[in-house]
């Protein structure tokens, strides 16, 4: 345990690229059925707990100043689900280290919920099941299961229905960040419009995919890659569409959104070749930033 007292635990949590998303039509509940493929990145956030005399919430870091610091912040919201379902009071600090990009289609706001959640739980000594933790999860979103989890992993349902996948080696990333961001809905709301009177079939994992995980191959990999959002994110930011252009022409394997957007992923051959793309993008004047990093990443671990 680390942090600002004796008394406070810190969990790291990672990011995460959507290496397939492949999405249904809406359901009655408003959402809709996925086979996400998620793998988790070496990009990660801090959330630190530390008892306090009521629950608040401090953020730094890049773009810090786009996180909420109220009630509606996932990690706050995480911890005061726990508190309920354990009949305490959620008096506590928590401090997020941010370093995920923030709403940019890597999960940034629901690892926070993860980790805060995991973090709670071993400052106040519940000892939760792995299985409890991930039903908390699940309740706070579609996404949050897979931060605990970390690795690789088919989300299946809403995406919060888990299921591990081997990785047989290490996969080398670039991560354009946009200015400002994309939200979810509206780009869930821009799918279904694009599909209105289209039969969206049933979304199945990718066979040629899971086998270049298994693999660790990633020229496999990035002919398998997919994300049925993403006409749906360039249809609102098309500037991204210049992003992924660039890091195609400066030697990246494959490029996609990530997940939601407006983030884009792209997949490079190996070390050398991520940097190099990296350096392209970075001064291609198509994005804010770009930050070079590899998977599978661990899930949520108290540091």
């Amino acid at each position: 345990m680390s942090g600002v007292d004796d008394r406070s635990v810190t969990v790291r949590v990672p990011a995460k690229v959507n290496v397939q998303l492949a999405v249904g039509g809406a359901r009655p509940d408003g959402f809709h059925d996925l086979a996400n493929v998620f793998l988790a990145v070496s990009l990660f956030d801090e959330v630190t707990v530390t008892p306090a005399a009521r629950l608040t919430v401090t953020c730094a870091g890049p773009d810090a100043h786009q996180v909420p610091l109220d009630p509606t912040n996932l990690a706050a919201r995480a911890a005061t689900l726990l508190a309920e379902r354990h009949g305490i009071a959620p008096d506590v600090h928590i401090h997020i280290a941010k370093d995920i990009p923030v709403a940019g289609g890597m999960a940034g706001g629901s690892a926070d919920g993860a980790a805060a959640l995991l973090a709670c739980d071993a400052l106040w000594g519940l000892r939760s099941t792995r299985a409890a933790l991930l039903a908390d999860c699940a309740e706070l979103g579609s996404d949050v299961p897979f931060s605990l989890v970390g690795g690789a992993a088919l989300g299946t349902g809403r995406g919060e229905q888990l299921t591990e996948l081997p990785v047989g080696g290490n996969f080398h990333w670039v991560f354009a960040a946009a200015d400002g961001g994309l939200s979810t809905p509206a780009v869930y709301g821009e799918f279904d419009r694009l599909n209105e009177g289209v039969r969206v079939p049933e979304p199945q994992a990718s066979d040629a995919l899971l086998d270049a995980l298994r693999s660790g191959d990633p020229t496999a990999l990035a002919g398998a890659l997919s994300n049925d959002l993403q006409p749906a994110a360039l249809s609102l930011r098309p500037s991204l569409r210049s992003t992924l252009d660039l890091g195609m022409s400066a030697g990246a394997l494959a490029a996609l959104v990530s997940g939601s957007g407006p983030t884009t992923a792209f997949l490079a051959k190996n070390a050398e070749a991520a940097t190099e793309v990296a350096e392209a993008l970075r001064t291609s004047g198509t994005c804010r930033t770009a930050r070079v990093a590899t998977s599978p990443a661990p899930g949520a671990t108290i540091v």
